[in-house]
């Protein structure tokens, strides 16, 4: 194996010739075009999946259990009987990703009422998410998931966007989550971070024995980060189990397309950035929040075709991260944060701002926006230059709250 990564794990690239069986992108599309043609399987899921390729599956660390790498991500909500659940269940992608206050709750509802529909809550794996890190409010939670989403028990339950480490060390919490296993409420605990100290989650993670699973934010502008890969060695070595998400590392203010940067007509950019996350054999899976049935089927054409990146993909991936670095934002609110004279948090700023530019998701821009304090939504004269020389990215942080401050506010 000839390592050709950005990083010391993320991309290599074999010798051997891919495997005859591997079905071309052109051919799954249609394959997936034929069986999203009906309002409802009539055989049900079951038998498409005898038909169908499946999306491969890797052990999720410690919790021992197999789960697809494609996972079905549910932060923008389901829509009732949702056919993306449906989709990706009959290839294989049997895992869908929720939380509390995705959609404002109706993405638990909406995934609890189509896998009912389809008779198939047995054989789908949930992860779903609070923001509560108390004992009382962990508690509270998982019993509103239960409930709203008309289940028995959650398999994977997560503290959300977690940045600090010391939930991790409140004993009456953890003796809660322990009371809620053993109930069988939940089967797994962990968390999510995406926050700038990410590394140092990631270790306290590996030293934690409680923690099952960690859902990171870890994209192509990250691969040679030295200090995230210790952490994620460390985690690994640990047997916790690692997901990718926020892989598709999106832009604020970036207008340029990803074709002045693509060499070949094989991926599109989502798709290469999937399989160079799936390259990292760390990481178990990588969530993705497919908004219609194009990009579903897309994200499983990348899954399930077993041929590697070529080496311009990876070029055009670099150079798209060099070029697009000043328009992300990495969240370490606490380098540029003590640089402005104001309570402004510019990661939350700016994630609001990628939902906007990057996602064209205006109305749920301004939603996420709105969810911050007065305070910190008040970016009109604010000076933020001295933010942006302490960013390490080189971010154009003022450019970029200028315009978060008329598309937002």
């Amino acid at each position: 194996m000839l390592d050709v990564g950005f990083g010391r794990y993320a991309l290599r690239e074999e010798t051997e010739l891919t495997d005859q069986r591997a079905l071309s992108r052109r051919h799954l599309l249609t394959l997936s075009a034929v069986a999203s043609a009906g309002a409802v399987l009539a055989p049900g899921v079951a038998q498409a999946q005898k038909k169908l390729p499946q999306v491969p599956r890797r052990m999720l660390g410690k919790t021992k259990q197999t789960v697809p790498i494609l996972l079905v991500g549910g932060g923008m909500g389901f829509k009732g009987m949702d056919r993306r659940i449906e989709l990706a269940l009959q290839y294989g992608a049997n895992y869908i990703d929720t939380a509390r206050k995705y959609a404002g709750g109706t993405s638990e509802r909406d995934a609890g009422s189509t896998l009912r529909k389809l008779g198939a809550r047995d054989k789908t794996w949930i992860t779903s998410k609070t923001e509560k890190w108390s004992a009382k409010g962990f508690a509270q939670d998982v019993a509103i998931s239960l409930d709203t989403m008309k289940v028995k028990s959650i398999d994977l339950y997560f503290l959300h966007q977690l940045d600090e480490v010391a939930p991790l060390d409140d004993k009456e919490l953890l003796q809660t989550v322990e009371r809620l296993k053993k109930e069988g409420k939940i089967k797994f605990f962990g968390f999510s971070c995406h926050h700038g100290n990410v590394p140092e989650l990631l270790h306290a993670a590996a030293q934690r024995s409680m923690v099952d699973a960690v859902m990171f934010r870890y994209n192509f502008r990250q691969y040679g980060d030295k200090e995230l890969n210790r952490a994620i060695d460390a985690a690994h070595k640990a047997n916790v189990g690692l997901i990718a998400m926020k892989t598709q590392g999106a832009e604020a203010g970036f207008r340029d397309a990803w074709t002045k940067f693509e060499q070949t007509g094989k991926w599109n950019k989502y798709q290469s950035v999937l399989k160079a996350v799936w390259e990292d054999t760390r990481i178990t899976a990588a969530v993705s929040h497919m908004t219609d049935l194009t990009q579903l089927r897309e994200n499983i054409g990348a899954a399930v075709d077993r041929q590697k990146l070529g080496q311009l993909e990876r070029d055009a991936l670099r150079r798209y991260a060099e070029v697009t670095r000043p328009y992300a934002c990495h969240g370490c609110d606490h380098l540029c944060g003590s640089a402005i004279d104001a309570p402004v948090s510019v990661s939350r700023t700016l994630r609001s701002l990628t939902y906007h530019d990057a996602y064209g998701d205006p109305s749920k821009a301004r939603r996420v926006f709105a969810e911050q304090p007065a305070a910190a939504r008040r970016l009109e004269g604010v000076d933020f230059s001295r933010a942006a020389a302490a960013c390490p990215h080189g971010v154009d942080i003022p450019a970029l709250m200028q315009r978060a401050a008329r598309v937002l506010v």
